[in-house]
Formats: structure tokens, C-alpha cells, sequence
């Protein structure tokens, strides 16, 4: 397989290895080093010959002021900067286009799609904590982290990650899939869903499946996670057996489910992602216990 295990699937840190060294915001020396840019939501790359990666060696001057910076750590030595340009349409030269078009289309090196999620990330963060919810003060940093205390009532807070769990749901050589609306046409991924209040990952697996199909299941085992800054979870990868019952779709949170036998399953997202991953080493095996 293309990804051995899950800790080395883009959007995890351990893709970077020992070129990205990540470090809390401190002021901007001015020091030389590479920059990645964003237009409100979308990443920005250089449509000339050569900038097919959205790494810019300097900041354009054709782009102008950008409406906020923040050093996010190094990448092979050097300083790497995070732009925000605001909304305004880019000049000649430039394309954009949401993280998660260039995920889809594997059209970044790994690396660099780590890099690019986990800037975006930190631009959700700083976009959404410019005011306390407590008591609507003004925050200020914590030395050394990405946390800020509010100056008015002292509340503290740090970047939210929500953990988020899938299902792999085996029946003999059959697969629980399930397929959502807004998705492309065709395709078709796992039962998921968000933790909630008071629940542990195992018991938000064995919910979400049980909500969305009216499946029981059993002998659940941890898989692996995957970053997913889309805006900002942690997709908990788990596998299990079928145990009990008979498919009753929740049509609030899905167009169709179906089992779909190993060889004759339908369109799945790219093995880029834990699902596709999961999707992909069960595959695997499969071929494998046939031989």
C-alpha cells in the first residue's frame, strides 16, 4: 500500500519529518523564508511555469498588503509564513482554489498538502478567537503556545480539534457503505460522525452507526486517525464486524446505504484519506486471504 500505516497519511505531521519544525507565533524578524497564501478560503498557487506548489519564495509584490501574517515555524531551515489576502480577486498570474479541491485531485506532493492544512488551521484559529465568547474582551497570546487569555476576564482558551469517528463494517466479504447528498456523484464512503457530550470515541463509533444505518456492531478495533482541517477534526479510524439488524437509513444524514460486496464496490474517496485508506488495506487483505 501506498500508505503503510495511518500516521503517514498527508495532513499528519509525521509526513513533514524533520524539514517542518513547528513553533508558537513570535514577532517577525524580517528574516528571508517562504510564504503560503490564502484568499479567504482558498489556497493560492502561481499559475506561471514552476509554481504549480503554493510554497512562494517571497511574498509577491503584485499581491499587495496582505491583511494578516503569522510565522507558523520553519520549513528546511527557513522561516514559513502564513498570508491572508482577504477576498479580493488575485491579478493575473494566480489561481485559488479550496485545501480540499487539491486534496481530492492529489494535485500537491504530500508534504507540501500537510503543510497547507496545517496553516489553514491556524488561519480558522486566529479568524474565530479575535474576541473572548465569555464577555466579548479583547484576547491576548499566551507566550509560547497558540492559547489566548482575555484581557477583561481573564478566560483562556486553546485551538479546538474535534474528534470526529468511522467505521469500516465487515460482513463477511461484504462492506457497510454509505453515501451522502452533497458528495460527487457516485461515491460512496463510511458511517461516520462527531463525538458527543460524555461519550468515548468506541461509544460514538457504535452510535453513529447504529443512528445512520440501524446496524449493531461488534468486535470494534482502533485503526488509526488522520488530521482533517476541514475546518479542524481528527477522523478516529476504526474497524468492526457486523452483529444484528437490518439496514434502516437515517435519510436526514444520508442519500443511501447498502453492503457492497469487496469485489464489486462502488466509487470511494482516495486512499489519501483514512476512509479511502481503510477502504484500500481492507481490499488488501481481501486479495490476499483469496490466494
Amino acid at each position: 500500500m501506498r500508505y503503510p500505516d495511518a500516521s503517514r497519511l498527508p495532513l499528519n505531521s509525521s509526513v513533514l519529518g524533520n524539514r517542518f519544525q513547528p513553533a508558537a507565533p513570535v514577532p517577525d524578524s524580517g528574516e528571508a523564508g517562504c510564504w503560503l497564501l490564502f484568499s479567504g478560503e482558498a489556497l493560492v498557487l502561481g499559475s506561471a511555469p514552476g509554481q504549480a506548489s503554493p510554497l512562494f519564495e517571497q511574498f509577491p509584490d503584485d499581491l499587495g498588503a496582505p491583511c494578516r501574517t503569522i510565522r507558523m515555524g520553519t520549513w528546511d531551515g527557513k522561516p514559513l509564513r502564513i498570508a491572508e489576502l482577504g477576498r479580493q480577486p488575485l491579478p493575473s498570474g494566480y489561481r485559488a482554489a479550496p485545501l480540499l479541491h487539491f486534496f481530492a485531485r492529489e494535485a500537491l506532493a504530500d508534504d507540501v498538502l500537510t503543510l497547507a492544512g496545517r496553516a489553514q488551521q491556524i488561519l480558522g484559529w486566529e479568524r474565530n478567537s479575535n474576541v473572548c465568547p465569555h464577555c466579548g474582551g479583547q484576547p491576548e497570546r499566551l507566550a509560547g503556545t497558540w492559547g489566548k487569555r482575555c484581557t477583561a476576564c481573564g478566560y483562556e482558551r486553546y485551538p479546538p480539534i474535534f474528534p470526529c469517528t468511522l467505521v469500516l463494517v465487515r460482513r463477511a466479504d461484504e462492506l457497510l457503505l454509505v453515501r451522502k447528498r452533497e458528495w460527487p456523484q457516485g461515491y460512496y464512503s463510511l458511517p461516520s460522525g462527531f463525538c458527543d457530550f460524555a461519550e468515548s470515541l468506541e461509544e460514538c463509533a457504535c452510535r453513529e452507526v447504529l443512528e445512520e444505518t440501524g446496524i449493531r456492531i461488534t468486535n470494534l478495533c482502533y485503526a488509526g486517525s488522520q488530521s482533517w482541517p476541514f475546518p479542524s477534526q481528527l477522523m478516529v479510524g476504526f474497524t468492526a464486524q457486523y452483529a444484528a439488524g437490518e439496514l434502516s437509513i437515517d435519510h436526514d444524514e444520508l442519500e443511501h446505504a447498502a453492503w457492497f460486496a469487496l469485489d464489486a464496490l462502488p466509487l470511494t474517496f482516495s486512499a489519501r484519506s483514512i476512509a479511502g485508506w481503510l477502504i484500500q488495506r481492507e481490499l488488501a487483505r481481501h486479495r490476499s486471504d483469496c490466494f
